[in-house]
């Protein structure tokens, strides 16, 4: 018993730390996008990441994916997870899109995700979950309804580009987490999230190469907010999100992302001052009621058949 209790404490944290983590993605990538284009930016953070994730999958001797047509399910789960969601987001957010909002918009995943469980990877939600899946849904949209300005075309700050690229990268994080678990649950963890960065890297790098000038001002605080995304989001946070997974099923993870949005517009309110008025932050609290909901609900369905 004793020794299974850091272990058990250590799980129950992985939610937690990923969702701190996951967090701050949105919030670097605020303070990079001055100092490059998108998909240059993307580009060089996964060629980065490509330089540190190789030697590590040779040091722990890890294996590589087993065949073929397992290689080609890994990179284009890569091309959804990291391509489609990272090109999404960062394009948004250099239209105009505030970090928070951004962030919000993404955190209608979890239905999504719940809404195609059920036919591709036959996972049955009760009642209980999409009672608190809605509540999220609700919280989400009473966040977004204080951001609407009735004079502007849209929202305050950007227009119908920006929200698009941030659907983009709703649909792709949701498709791309059911894809992965539908095909690649043998993925070697390592070399997986290498070969997925390998296939995100050249589809951003061409975007680069046709839309971008693919200038960069390497300033301090660009050379920072780089280093953090490397190292804590495209590494630590990322195999984090694959063990998630590989764990739980798809709808249950994907709930977790609620949880994001809360904690991502608290910082951007603390960094850059993106107002929070009162019915944004009821949303936030019934938001994160909902997932709370959800995944009891999930817990208790689980153990009710052996009582």
């Amino acid at each position: 018993m004793p020794t299974q209790r850091p272990r058990h404490l250590a799980l129950t944290a992985m939610p937690v730390l990923f969702v701190l983590l996951w967090s701050t993605g949105f919030i670097g990538a605020k303070y990079g996008l001055p100092y490059a284009e998108p998909f240059t930016f993307l580009f060089v953070r996964f060629a980065l990441t490509l330089a540190l994730l190789v030697p590590l999958v040779f040091f722990f001797k890890g294996s590589w994916p087993r065949d073929i047509a397992l290689w080609g399910h890994i990179a284009v789960s890569g091309l959804l997870v990291h391509g489609a969601y990272l090109g999404g987001v960062f394009y948004g957010i250099y239209l105009g899109m505030p970090a928070g909002l951004a962030s919000l918009l993404v955190g209608l995943q979890p239905l999504l995700t719940a809404a195609l469980a059920g036919p591709l990877l036959d996972e049955r939600l009760s009642r209980w979950q999409w009672l608190g899946l809605s509540l999220g849904l609700v919280g989400i949209a009473m966040v977004l309804g204080s951001k609407l300005d009735p004079g502007a075309a849209l929202f305050q700050g950007f227009g119908l580009p920006a929200l698009l690229a941030v659907l983009v990268a709703l649909l792709g994080i949701a498709c791309g987490t059911l894809y992965q678990k539908r095909f690649c649950t043998t993925m070697p963890l390592l070399s997986g999230t290498v070969v997925q960065y390998l296939a995100a890297g050249v589809l951003l790098g061409v975007g680069a190469l046709l839309f971008e000038s693919r200038q960069i001002d390497w300033s301090p605080t660009f050379a920072l907010t780089l280093a953090w995304l490397v190292c804590i989001l495209s590494i630590a946070a990322i195999l984090l999100l694959m063990a998630l997974i590989e764990r739980g099923e798809a709808s249950r993870v994907a709930s977790l992302f609620y949880l994001v949005p809360p904690v991502t517009a608290l910082q951007a309110w603390w960094l850059f001052g993106e107002h929070l008025p009162p019915i944004a932050l009821l949303g936030m609290a019934i938001a994160l009621g909902g997932v709370v909901m959800a995944v009891k609900a999930k817990r208790r369905a689980v153990k009710a058949p052996g009582r």
